[in-house]
């Protein structure tokens, strides 16, 4: 009787949400390398080889040819990486940026890359809250959301539901190894049981770990999960202008400090004399040798510390990457703060927004996410036919009886 009442709620639940988790799981598929692929088309145009006998140009240098470009927002961030051939970026918001040839600080553009980040928003956006704008957005965000935790309990009940009832290698096999001779409903059958077993556990990590992302409450219960209490909410800053000067997240879900609107920074404005810049970057870069990539405020204000983030990974790996702040006087350090030093909380709620893309384990883990979101794309597709099918078994069996009956009464 349990499995039978975990069947039929396995069914509806896949029935109810299974659209919603296709188009989550295609463009999940199709993000798999998002990051990748945004490097490799807009900075790999742009990559070249150092001049001979030529010397990246100082950050004090590359911040004034930044500048000088005019209509910089005072948030942008400035990125130096250590391969030679990269550009300089310049970024403000994830979509919004430029680069800068770090030997001449000329201004770059990339060929294909604005296309491509283009798309990769609007898949992302399709992934989040199924590309809805406006004030549907919260709407599409919440339909998603409970559609996760929908695919949650699939996942979890498909589990338990795969094992066979007898225990014999025939009822094994039929579900755990593919069986290309099948057609029709037995190979709908062989394929959404193949699909769902090997893809268990990386589906499971990837689905559970949205969960956070969607749902405060979730969030939250990492943290009290790790004994801790979870970090206040989202709450709007009061700045010397008045509303809204700054918004940070709440939690460890991968977002940075998000500021508001300043206008266009000035070449030299809010920078302190005594600042000197390149002092605090090599003050950064000494502090974490094996560094690949350091960013930091382009516009260093006079008195206020100068917050760096240094990576030593590929850019997606949270336990790889630190935040340097420094004193913009003297470059003493004022916090140098690891991932090993975070909380268990913090370090759990960060894992869970990276494992759900894979990233906390580089290219492999990315690689098994993707994998994993394909499974879940097959799962719905033989998913929706076998419930098909066994609609259209159960009308054909309903129209007979209705004959059959007609017949009788006629006789």
């Amino acid at each position: 009787m349990f499995r039978k009442t975990l069947f039929w709620l396995h069914l509806v639940a896949g029935c109810v949400a299974g659209i919603i988790i296709l188009v989550m799981s295609l463009t999940g598929v199709l993000l798999t390398y998002e990051r990748q692929m945004l490097a490799y088309f807009e900075r790999g145009p742009l990559r070249s080889e150092p001049p001979a006998g030529t010397s990246r140009m100082s950050v004090e240098a590359l911040t004034k040819a930044a500048l000088s470009k005019g209509d910089v927002p005072r948030e942008a961030t400035l990125t130096l990486r250590a391969d030679p051939r990269e550009p300089v970026e310049v970024r403000a918001g994830r979509e919004g940026g430029f680069y800068l040839n770090p030997y001449t600080g000329k201004v770059m553009e990339g060929g294909a890359g604005k296309g491509v980040a283009s798309t990769l928003a609007k898949l992302r956006a399709w992934h989040r809250w199924l590309g809805v704008e406006g004030e549907g957005r919260n709407a599409a965000r919440a339909i998603t959301g409970a559609s996760n935790l929908l695919f949650l309990f699939i996942v979890v009940s498909g589990a338990y539901l795969w094992l066979p009832r007898r225990w014999a290698w025939q009822n094994v096999r039929a579900v755990l190894v593919f069986r290309s001779e099948k057609t029709g409903k037995a190979r709908d059958f062989n394929w959404h049981n193949v699909f769902g077993i090997w893809a268990l556990v990386p589906l499971f990590v990837v689905v559970i770990g949205a969960v956070p992302i969607s749902y405060p409450w979730a969030s939250d219960l990492v943290y009290r999960m790790a004994g801790e209490q979870p970090p206040p909410p989202l709450t709007k800053g009061k700045g010397a202008k008045g509303k809204g000067f700054a918004k940070k997240k709440r939690d460890g879900g991968g977002g940075e400090e998000r500021r508001g609107e300043h206008g266009p920074a000035e070449a030299g404005a809010d920078t302190a004399s005594t600042v000197d810049v390149n002092l605090l970057w090599a003050k950064a870069q000494g502090q974490a040798p094996g560094w690949q990539s350091i960013s930091a405020p382009l516009v260093v204000a006079g008195g206020r510390p100068v917050s760096f983030t240094i990576d030593t990974g590929d850019g997606g790996q949270p336990q790889k990457r630190s935040t340097l702040v420094l004193r913009p006087d003297s470059g003493e350090v004022v916090r140098w703060e690891r991932f090993e030093d975070a909380t268990p909380g913090r370090q759990w709620r960060m894992w869970t927004r990276f494992a759900h893309t894979g990233e906390y384990y580089g290219m492999v883990g990315q690689t098994i996410a993707g994998v994993a979101s394909f499974a879940g794309v097959m799962l719905v597709y033989t998913g929706i036919a076998l419930a098909l099918r066994r609609f259209w078994a159960w009308r054909g069996r309903r129209n007979r009886r209705a004959v059959e009956v007609v017949e009788a009464v006629g006789r």
